[in-house]
C-alpha cells in the first residue's frame, strides 16, 4: 500500500507534464495503468542505480564530515588562484634606458638627467629612445658636450630603470626591447603546463586515487610556488611556472572528482560553487598583497608561506569510497563510509553496507581509449571540450582586450573577481530552477550577447570605425570596459556550471581523465587567444568569440540533463541507458506486454 501511495504521489507531482489529461485517463484505463506502471519502473530503476546515494544518505547527507570536506577545499582553491594569477603581477611596466655608465669615467659628477641627455638619442617627439644609445668615444667631457655624439647602436651594457619604484621581472632579467616578447612566452608556458598537466593528473587521479592526486598537486604548489622566489634566471622562472600550472590543474581535477563522489544532490552543486567562489577570493587576496609588496620575490615567498599548512592534508583528507569500490577495494570503501558515519554520529544499516560489493566487470581496465569506443562518452567529451575551448578563448581574449585599453592589472583582477563571486552565487538559483543543461545554455547565451555587443560597438572616436584607435573617447572606453566586465561575469557562471555538469556526466572510473581532456581543450583555447590577439585585426578575435560561443550554445543541447539523477560509476551505465525507461510512454508498450 505504501508503494502504491508513493506512485500516486509521484503521479500527482508530475501531472502538469503528463501526456494524458484526466478525461483521457478515464477513457483509456489501460493507458492510465501503464502510466502508473512506468512511473513505478522509473523509480525502481533510479533506486537500483543509486544504491551508493542511499549509502551516503545513511552516512549523513550533509553532516559534519561532508561539511569539513567542503571546507578543506577552500584554502587550496585560494592558493591555486594566488599562484595561477601571480604571473600577471610580476611584469610591472618599467621604462628602460640603455646603461651608458661609460661616460662617468670622463664625467663622474654628471647627474642622471645629464648622463641621459648626452648618451641617449631622442625620438621625433623629443623623448629618449629606450633601445638605442650613442656609442662610446675616446673624448673628454668638454668635447662630448661641445660636438655631441652621432653614432648609435643597440644597448650594449644592459639597461637602467631610473623611474622604477618596484622590483619586477622586467628590471630583474631585462625583459625589454628585443626580449619584450618573453613576457608572452611566460603565459604560453603556463598554459602548456596546464595542457600537459591535465593529461597527467587526469590519469593519475583515476589510476592512483583522488587522495594521492590532491596531495601530489598540493606538494607541487608548495615546492614550485615557494621555489619561484629563488630563481636566478628567466628560463628557470619559466620552468617553475610550468610546474605550478600542472599543480593547479591537478588540484582542480582531483578536488572536483572527490567532492562530486562524496556529495549528493544540490549539496554537490553548492560545494563546487563555493570552491569556485574561494578561487575568486584568492585572486582578490593576491591583488591586495601584490599591490603592497615592492618586490616580486616577496610575492612568491608570502604565497609559499601561506601554502605550507596544506601539508596537514596528509592526515585529514579522505579518499573517495566510490573510486575505492570501483577499483575493487571494498574493505577500504566500507571503512571510509563507517568513519564518515561515525563523524556524523550515524550508523549505517548492515543491509546497506552489504550492498558495497565488487563491480561485476573488471573496470580497472578502463582507459582513455574508451572515450573513442563509447559513443555516449565520446559525445560528452567532444561537446564539453568545445564549450571549454570557447570559454577559455573568450575569457583570455576579453582579458587581453581590457589590457589593451590601458586598464591597470589590479583593476583587471579585483573588479572581475568580485563580479565572479556574485555570478557563481547566482548559479545556485539557476541550477535549482532550470537544471544543469539549461543553466549552461543560459550562461552561454549571455556570453553571445556581450560578444555581439563588443563586435558591433564602435571603437573609433567618430563612432563609425571598427578599428581600434590609440586613444578612444573616455565615455566609449568606459562602456567597453563595462561590457568586457559583464562578459567575464557570464563566463564565470559558465565555468561553474560547466565543471559540475561535466563531473556528473562522466563515470567514476574515467571522471578525472575526462576532466583532464576538457582542461586540455581549455589550454588550447588560451594558447590560441595569446597567439592571435597581437597578430590579427581587432575585429577577428571578437568575431571568433561570437562564432565559437554560438557553436558551443548549439552543441550544449545534445547533452542529457543530470539534475536529480544518480551518478554512474562504470562504462555500462550511461545517462541514455539510465533514462531508457524514463523516456518510455504508454504508447510504446502494449497491454499484452503488461
Amino acid at each position: 500500500m505504501a508503494g502504491e501511495e508513493n506512485v500516486k504521489e509521484e503521479l500527482r507531482s508530475q501531472d502538469a507534464s503528463s501526456n494524458l489529461s484526466q478525461h483521457e485517463a478515464a477513457g483509456h484505463p489501460h493507458s492510465w495503468s501503464l502510466e502508473m506502471l512506468l512511473h513505478r519502473l522509473r523509480t525502481d530503476h533510479t533506486k537500483q542505480d543509486d544504491k551508493f546515494a542511499n549509502l551516503l544518505d545513511a552516512v549523513g547527507e550533509f553532516g559534519t564530515f561532508q561539511q569539513r570536506l567542503v571546507a578543506l577545499t577552500f584554502i587550496p582553491s585560494i592558493m591555486s588562484a594566488f599562484f595561477m594569477f601571480a604571473g600577471y603581477f610580476v611584469f610591472t611596466a618599467q621604462k628602460p634606458y640603455c646603461n651608458t655608465s661609460w661616460i662617468l669615467a670622463v664625467g663622474p659628477n654628471l647627474s642622471e638627467a645629464e648622463q641621459l641627455n648626452l648618451t641617449i638619442p631622442r625620438g621625433p617627439n623629443g623623448s629618449f629612445l629606450m633601445c638605442l644609445m650613442y656609442l662610446p668615444v675616446p673624448w673628454n667631457l668638454d668635447s662630448i658636450i661641445h660636438f655631441g655624439l652621432n653614432d648609435t647602436d643597440k644597448c650594449q651594457d644592459g639597461w637602467i630603470y631610473p623611474d622604477a619604484k618596484t622590483r619586477s621581472l622586467i628590471n630583474e632579467f631585462d625583459l625589454v626591447c628585443d626580449a619584450e616578447t618573453k613576457k608572452d612566452t611566460a603565459h604560453i608556458m603556463f598554459m602548456a603546463g596546464i595542457l600537459i598537466g591535465s593529461l597527467i593528473f587526469g590519469l593519475i587521479t583515476d589510476k592512483m586515487g583522488r587522495y594521492p592526486a590532491i596531495l601530489l598537486s598540493l606538494l607541487g604548489l608548495i615546492i614550485f610556488g615557494f621555489g619561484t622566489a629563488f630563481v636566478n634566471s628567466f628560463h628557470l622562472y619559466l620552468l617553475f611556472r610550468f610546474g605550478i600550472s600542472q599543480s593547479v590543474v591537478g588540484y582542480s581535477i582531483s578536488s572536483i572528482s572527490l567532492a562530486t563522489e562524496w556529495l549528493v544532490g544540490e549539496h554537490r552543486a553548492h560545494a563546487i560553487i563555493l570552491e569556485h567562489c574561494f578561487f575568486a577570493v584568492g585572486a582578490m587576496l593576491l591583488t591586495g598583497i601584490a599591490y603592497s609588496l615592492p618586490h616580486w620575490r616577496l610575492l612568491f615567498l608570502v604565497g609559499g608561506a601561506l601554502a605550507v599548512p596544506l601539508i596537514s592534508y596528509i592526515w585529514i583528507l579522505p579518499e573517495s569510497p566510490r573510486w575505492l569500490m570501483m577499483k575493487g577495494k571494498v574493505k577500504e570503501a566500507k571503512q571510509m563510509l563507517c568513519y564518515a558515519a561515525s563523524v556524523n554520529k550515524k550508523t549505517i544499516p548492515s543491509n546497506l553496507l552489504d550492498e558495497v560489493q565488487l563491480p561485476r566487470k573488471k573496470v580497472t581496465q578502463a582507459s582513455v581509449l574508451d572515450f573513442c569506443k563509447n559513443r555516449q562518452l565520446c559525445k560528452v567529451i567532444l561537446v564539453m571540450s568545445c564549450v571549454w575551448f570557447t570559454v577559455s578563448y573568450t575569457y583570455f581574449t576579453l582579458s587581453l582586450r581590457m589590457r589593451e585599453l590601458g586598464v591597470s592589472v589590479h583593476f583587471r583582477h579585483v573588479v572581475p573577481s568580485i563580479m565572479e563571486v556574485s555570478a557563481r552565487l547566482c548559479c545556485i538559483f539557476l541550477l535549482q530552477q532550470i537544471g544543469r543543461k539549461w543553466s549552461l545554455a543560459v550562461t552561454l547565451l549571455q556570453t553571445i550577447i556581450w560578444c555581439l555587443l563588443l563586435l558591433f560597438l564602435p571603437e573609433g572616436e567618430d563612432g563609425l570605425r571598427l578599428r581600434r584607435p590609440r586613444c578612444p573617447a573616455t565615455g566609449l572606453k568606459s562602456m567597453m570596459i563595462l561590457v568586457l566586465t559583464l562578459g567575464e561575469f557570464s563566463l564565470a557562471a559558465t565555468v561553474t556550471v560547466f565543471f559540475l555538469y561535466t563531473a556528473e556526466l562522466l563515470p567514476t572510473v574515467l571522471r578525472a581523465t575526462g576532466l583532464g581532456l576538457v582542461f586540455l581543450a581549455s589550454a588550447a583555447g588560451a594558447i590560441l587567444s595569446l597567439t592571435i590577439i597581437n597578430q590579427t585585426p581587432s575585429f577577428l578575435p571578437i568575431f571568433l568569440c561570437c562564432a565559437l560561443a554560438i557553436v558551443a550554445f548549439s552543441l550544449s543541447f545534445l547533452l542529457p540533463e543530470t539534475r536529480d539523477q544518480p551518478l554512474f560509476d562504470s562504462l555500462d551505465h550511461s545517462p541514455q541507458m539510465r533514462n531508457k525507461v524514463k523516456d518510455m510512454t504508454p504508447e510504446d508498450t502494449s497491454s499484452d506486454d503488461v
